[in-house]
């Protein structure tokens, strides 16, 4: 079964940390990561912040990465298109060589949150053995089994959750004005109005803090 693991890693033992240094106040959140047919390891970066240009000298100038590109700029953030160099270890061996995916990786003042899914544990002890074989510094914060769907399991909501959201989403709860009122929509789904607000709550908070945050609730809520 994969596992979804959670971790703390320094800068300067994953990526960009001349330029989290260059510009500490500054947001970097690895958007999606791809391969390409040439062994190439290729991240989009989503940067926000206010010193946009202090943070684009560095970034340019960092070690890690290189053919930097701004493909599109969005409000404060902007989004970048980059190559890893052979200076990232980590992340090529986890994506490339093990078959790990990266779900969310967030850094901010020289630390990246990293929450990775592994094909099984034993994936994941690989990459913590290459991790100690080269002296790569983490802080495991949180580990659990994929035991949902991705759809779910990547938003941390559990089934009912997701069908909940779902069906009120289909069902108008959340157009203006409401096309179902919350009574009306637990009298559809045959359920109390109480364990739908409950639903409500958790999967709000589950799903919120999994897409805009890093650390998300762990707490094992079977609603």
């Amino acid at each position: 079964m994969s596992v979804i693991a959670e971790f703390t890693v320094p800068s300067d033992d994953f990526a960009l940390h001349h330029t989290l240094t260059a510009a500490p106040e500054m947001i970097v959140e690895i958007e999606r990561v791809v391969a390409t047919m040439q062994d190439k390891v290729m991240p989009y970066f989503w940067v926000s912040g206010l010193e946009q240009s202090e943070f684009e000298d560095a970034f340019r100038e960092d070690e890690s990465v290189k053919n930097v590109a701004k493909i599109d700029e969005i409000d404060d953030g902007r989004l970048y298109r980059a190559e890893w160099t052979e200076n990232v270890e980590t992340i090529v061996y986890a994506y490339v060589e093990i078959g790990a995916t990266i779900l969310q990786a967030v850094a901010r003042d020289e630390t990246w949150e990293l929450r990775i899914r592994f094909d099984d544990r034993s994936r994941l002890s690989d990459f913590q053995e290459y991790c100690d074989e080269n002296d790569i510094t983490f802080e495991l914060n949180e580990l659990k089994e994929q035991e949902q769907p991705m759809a779910s399991a990547q938003y941390d909501l559990t089934t009912k959750q997701r069908e909940t959201l779902v069906t009120a989403l289909e069902e108008g709860y959340y157009e203006v004005p409401q096309q179902v009122t919350m009574s009306e929509l637990a009298n559809r789904m045959d359920i109390s109005q109480q364990a739908l607000s409950k639903r409500f709550h958790t999967g709000h908070r589950n799903l919120i803090s999994s897409t805009l945050t890093i650390n998300y609730p762990s707490e094992d809520n079977p609603e």
